[in-house]
């Protein structure tokens, strides 16, 4: 009995790429051609289909989930930073009081509702920025989708946002009520029923539009600026040209790019943070009271470790969602050239 199901994992179709099969005359063997995960990795998909779209979802999910859950602590303490200065000092005074009241556990309040929030956003913000974006330069022809290449990044990733921001914001404000409201809830299991017995729906929805204000520049900067910026590394930093660079090479520029991108993101995209932040505390407070009790510099408070929150999470998402399309073999189109009959206009060689 235990030969024949040693014998059925050694022939399993989960098997990885790596497994040997034990043949009947003593030898080994590759895996069975057409049963392997190696022999399907190396079909590439086929850019722009459907399962194309899919995957790119996939890529999503997995580095915006996995960043922003493994910052929470950070986070956290950025979020009291905004709502409670007084109390919350500074970056390190805000970790050690939180930790000092609450223990070192008390730094992954939030956790649940970042993980599938922010997962369910990127699915969205990364598949339908794909979407979108070879949808608007189709619109427009090749000439002018490269001519103003910037502005349907611009338009793609705007689009994206606003339906992504629908799926996370129930999540992000039971995320806000949990790590802003002590004794409110610990759990999302706690909070989001509380949440709908106190204000119904609307508790849910009612950050959606300063969610729109922070997350719609964010992600307009954060691709515009990262697709711009590969785009000039390979141009004027990089001393070879993308085809000639090894997977690793290029994986390398995509982190200093999405890093750079993720600085600019940080500042635009803070004073509406701020406001979600203090909206999700304050009922019966709409986005313009806050903004007006807070006042101009109230807006920026915790902008140094959202600068390094948002620096990091940004590398690292744009670093995991190109290192999905490696193994997953989803095309990575090179950075935009001119096409030729925009060359023969213009007379460029």
């Amino acid at each position: 009995m235990f030969a024949g199901l040693l014998d059925a994992a050694r022939n399993s179709p989960f098997r990885t790429p790596f497994t040997r099969v034990h043949c009947d005359d003593g030898t080994e063997k590759a895996v069975v051609p057409g049963r392997s995960v190696q022999a399907a990795a190396s079909r590439e998909v086929e850019f722009g289909s459907n399962e194309f779209f899919g995957l790119c979802a996939v890529g999503g999910i997995l580095s915006c989930g996995i960043t922003h859950t493994a910052v929470v602590p950070l986070d956290l303490v950025k979020c009291r930073l905004q709502v409670n200065q007084a109390k919350y000092k500074n970056l390190f005074h805000g970790f050690k009081v939180t930790i000092a009241e609450e223990g070192a556990r008390g730094l992954a309040k939030g956790w649940a509702p970042t993980f599938f929030g922010y997962s369910a956003q990127g699915a969205f913000k990364f598949g339908l920025y794909e979407v979108f974006k070879i949808k608007y330069a189709d619109m427009i022809g090749e000439e002018n989708a490269y001519l103003y290449r910037t502005w349907v990044y611009l338009g793609a990733s705007a689009s994206a946002e606003f339906f992504a921001d629908i799926a996370l914001a129930p999540l992000e404000a039971a995320k806000v009520k949990i790590q802003t409201m002590p004794g409110y809830a610990n759990t999302m299991r706690q909070a989001m029923p509380k949440m709908m017995g106190e204000e119904g729906v609307m508790a849910f929805y009612k950050g959606l539009v300063p969610l729109w204000c922070r997350q719609i520049p964010y992600t307009m900067m954060k691709f515009a600026c990262f697709e711009k910026t590969v785009e000039l590394l390979y141009k004027h930093v990089v001393p070879k040209p993308r085809d000639q660079c090894s997977k690793g090479e290029q994986l390398i520029v995509t982190f200093a790019a999405g890093y750079i991108a993720g600085v600019f993101c940080a500042v635009v995209s803070h004073p509406a943070d701020v406001v979600v932040s203090k909206l999700n505390q304050a009922k019966g407070s709409s986005a313009i009271d806050v903004a007006k009790q807070l006042g101009f510099m109230g807006m920026w408070n915790g902008l140094t470790p959202r600068i390094i929150m948002i620096g990091t999470l940004t590398a690292l998402q744009w670093f995991i969602y190109d290192g999905v399309k490696v193994a997953l073999s989803i095309p990575r189109p090179p950075p935009p050239e001119m096409p030729e009959s925009l060359k023969k206009k213009l007379n460029v060689e």
